[in-house]
């Protein structure tokens, strides 16, 4: 099984350079980041772990930029987004930065896609939440155009593009590997089977009963049940934990590193390298 990690980083943590440097030097597979561009101060949205919004999320890099730098220290890190806000972008623009970043790393990033839950940030980027999903599903179908080998337009219900020249393509040829985060239920899981190579399900909980779910709806679409990949996400690990995962058929886990100064990240990384 592949162990790879995910971090907040800002601007008082640890470096990308840094960090990346290190994963790389201990054998992990992957760094995965978030995103957020703002947290609005006046906020209705609650946090959906409950509590006080850790201060972080208002302090995130940008994860194309920093994920570029860990690209460039490393040469076999597995880089991805954990995740790409996809109702918050420009989809043209968005498909030239993951190109780029695919191309410049060697083919080695992951998109992991997702929806958000904070609605003020949305509303500022003029996305109506009620829509959000209907609008990222039809931006991938977007971008997925402008990858394609041939010049080839795009009409959907939300954006458009002509025909065009869009180089350099994902190194793997059509869509980087593209993971979507969410909570299960068939909309996700449709979304899932239609557009993804697979799932990224936060925390890791209740895969038992919700595994089962989505492969149904994946060999529905008639998908090859065999390419569908699970990545338990933002996992605080034990053996327990991973021997599960194992036997549910996971190849790769993310664990969660603590949004902090180089000393106590890399003594975390020091506690997870037993799992490596």
């Amino acid at each position: 099984m592949r162990i790879s990690t995910t971090i907040f980083l800002t601007d008082q943590t640890i470096t990308p350079v840094r960090l990346a440097r290190e994963l790389e030097e201990r054998g992990f597979a992957g760094l995965y980041l978030p995103e957020h561009t703002h947290i609005p101060v006046e906020r209705a949205t609650p946090y959906p772990a409950g509590g006080e919004l850790p201060p972080e999320y208002g302090r995130t890099l940008d994860p194309f930029v920093a994920l570029g730098q860990a690209a460039d220290v490393t040469s076999t890190l597995g880089l991805g987004t954990g995740i790409t806000l996809l109702a918050q972008h420009d989809p043209i623009a968005l498909a030239k930065q993951i190109a780029t970043l695919d191309h410049l790393s060697g083919g080695r990033f992951t998109l992991g896609v997702g929806f958000g839950w904070n609605k003020e940030e949305a509303a500022d980027h003029g996305v109506e939440w009620s829509t959000r999903r209907e609008l990222g599903r039809d931006r991938m179908r977007l971008m997925r155009a402008l990858w394609a080998e041939e010049p080839t337009a795009y009409k959907g219900d939300f954006g458009s593009v002509r025909a065009s020249f869009a180089y350099p393509k994902p190194v793997s040829g059509g869509a980087p590997r593209t993971l979507v985060g969410g909570a299960a239920g068939p909309t996700l899981f449709a979304h899932i089977a239609e557009y993804a190579d697979g799932w990224l399900p936060i925390g890791g909980r209740g895969l038992t009963e919700t595994v089962p779910a989505l492969r149904a709806s994946w060999e529905e679409a008639g998908r090859d049940p065999r390419t569908l990949q699970i990545v338990p996400y933002a996992v605080l690990p034990s053996a327990g934990k991973l021997a599960h995962y194992a036997e549910l058929g996971c190849e790769e886990v993310v664990l969660q590193l603590p949004p902090a100064g180089e000393g106590e990240v890399l003594r975390v990384l020091d506690g997870y390298g037993k799992y490596v």
